[in-house]
């Protein structure tokens, strides 16, 4: 007996060590954690336990039958973070690279599909040099067997992925199809192809860090959602993020005790609206205000500025937040931003978490870039995505919502639960000027003034749309937490369902 044990001590100790000290000295020189380590960060102390830490591969090409080293290049298993169920991958550079083997792929598996089973969300740790090459096609197989568990895991677990060094190749599409990305500044890349074969192929000089690093995706493309100064920064962030998510989309929204009235009143709110119609103010102000204890996670921050989302809580529950922000391109819809937001709105759907929306928008942004680019259909996203959500939908118009973009943002026709808005809205289907210009064209300056003033008299308030009962009650701003707080207590039970359908076809 006590041989096997020592056996069993032996072989664990040698899983442990990874690809061995020299190589986790050199993890540690570029200053990024082994994959032990980061679990360590991650998870609540004691908590993680391990599958398959002795599985090695079985290639045998290329002299690899003699290099074969305990949990080939991936750590697996689960853990709690604050006492919640997780499933977790981690994979290990100091081993071959962190590349992916049939084995490896095997093991990141095992974990998606027990997480599958139980409910449970998954959270992989990213640090790959990509397929292995030694094994061709078999790694290749490994990928497409990870891939077809992201797309059947989505909407019914919440998949995280942390980028925390090399991503490149086909290993890029399996973070790409999980609910949310962070990476980590100057330390982690992502990209299909490297700037070596974008040189050859294009003739463009590109470093990895502009091609594919977190600052190029968290404010160009919008494929990560947070950058982190280094990996524990990451890691810690990602478990306060944690805190907001179900455990899957039949569990409900977590809950957490809060000493925040639900009933407080922010008076501030009823002056924050400036004089004129043309100065911004932000609505950052407005979400933290309202919420409890002004707590607010931001996602994507850094990218499509003019509309913010993010978590937060309400009376200890778990919302998401879609605004519209004055302070970027004066809160225009375009693009970017109805991408963005018609993920997010998606993602809460599908885990039944309540979506409340500040609206403060004066239409969609013009442009030939804007049309060429496909606003149609980018724009027809966010439309989409919320007629669709069956959640809890609370809307607060703030000031401006002009034209379609009123109908977008969580408008009563597109079955918004509660649609409020402050005295200050102006709801109408253009500015009073521009209006005046094509109604009354052709009358001089002085003439079109006295219109302007009659239109804004008559649309530039919340009672025209009111009286139509498109708004539910004109509510003074320094209530807007109790409104939204009692109206969420009555929606917890909102039952609403779509016709059946295999699935829809949202305008990609």
């Amino acid at each position: 007996m006590s041989a096997n044990i020592a056996e069993l001590e032996q072989r664990r100790a040698a899983a442990q060590m990874g690809g061995g000290q020299k190589r986790i000295d050199a993890q540690h020189a570029k200053g990024r954690l082994t994959a032990r380590e980061r679990l360590s960060i991650l998870l609540d102390e004691g908590s993680f336990e391990e599958l398959d830490a002795y599985v090695e591969h079985n290639c045998v090409d290329f002299g690899m039958a003699d290099q074969k080293i305990p949990g080939d290049g991936v750590v697996t298993g689960s853990g709690t973070i604050n006492g919640r169920l997780v499933y977790v991958y981690s994979q290990d550079f100091t081993v071959f690279g962190g590349s992916l083997s049939e084995a490896h792929a095997k093991k990141i598996c095992k974990v998606m599909d027990n997480a599958m089973k139980v409910g449970a969300p998954v959270i992989g740790l990213n640090d790959s040099g990509g397929a292995r090459i030694q094994e061709g096609v078999a790694s290749l197989g490994g990928y497409a067997e990870v891939f077809q568990r992201n797309v059947l895991a989505s909407g019914v677990v919440p998949q995280i992925s942390l980028i925390m060094g090399p991503c490149a190749g086909g290993a890029v599409y399996s973070p790409a199809m999980t609910d949310f990305i962070f990476m980590v500044k100057d330390s982690s890349y992502m990209f299909v192809t490297g700037p070596d074969v974008v040189k050859t192929v294009t003739n463009e000089v590109v470093s990895q860090e502009e091609l594919g690093g977190a600052i190029s995706h968290t404010t160009k493309s919008g494929v990560a959602d947070n950058a982190f100064e280094n990996d524990i920064e990451a890691l810690l962030a990602c478990r306060d993020f944690f805190d907001f998510l179900p455990e899957n989309n039949r569990s409900g929204v977590p809950e957490r005790p809060t000493s925040d009235p639900w009933d407080r009143q922010e008076p501030s709110l009823d002056t924050i609206i400036p004089p004129s119609a043309n100065q911004p103010y932000d609505m950052h102000e407005v979400i933290r205000k309202t919420l409890d204890e002004g707590d607010f996670l931001e996602v994507q921050p850094g990218h499509a500025g003019n509309i913010i989302i993010g978590f937060g809580r309400m009376e200890g529950r778990s919302v998401g937040i879609v605004a519209n922000q004055p302070m970027v391109l004066a809160g225009c819809l375009d693009i970017n931003s109805s991408r963005k937001a018609a993920r997010f709105v998606r993602f809460c759907d599908a885990f039944e978490i309540p979506i409340l929306t500040f609206v403060d928008v004066p239409g969609f942004l013009p442009g030939t870039a804007q049309e060429y680019g496909g606003i149609i259909k980018h724009g027809a996203k966010l439309l989409f995505a919320y007629a669709e959500a069956t959640v809890p939908k609370i809307t607060i118009i703030t000031r401006k919502a002009y034209g379609g973009a009123y109908d977008v943002m969580a408008s009563k026709h597109l079955r918004g639960d509660l649609n409020y808005a402050w005295p200050t809205a102006e709801i109408a289907v253009m500015g009073a000027k521009g209006a005046v210009e094509i109604i009354f064209r052709g009358l001089s300056a002085e003439e079109q003034a006295v219109k302007t003033k009659e239109y804004e008299d008559r649309f530039a308030n919340p009672f025209v749309a009111a009286s139509k009962g498109f708004i539910d009650e004109v509510i003074y701003p320094h209530s807007t937490r109790r409104r939204i707080a009692l109206g969420l207590r009555k929606l917890r039970n909102k039952a609403l369902e779509n016709p059946w359908k295999k699935h829809d076809n949202i305008p990609l």
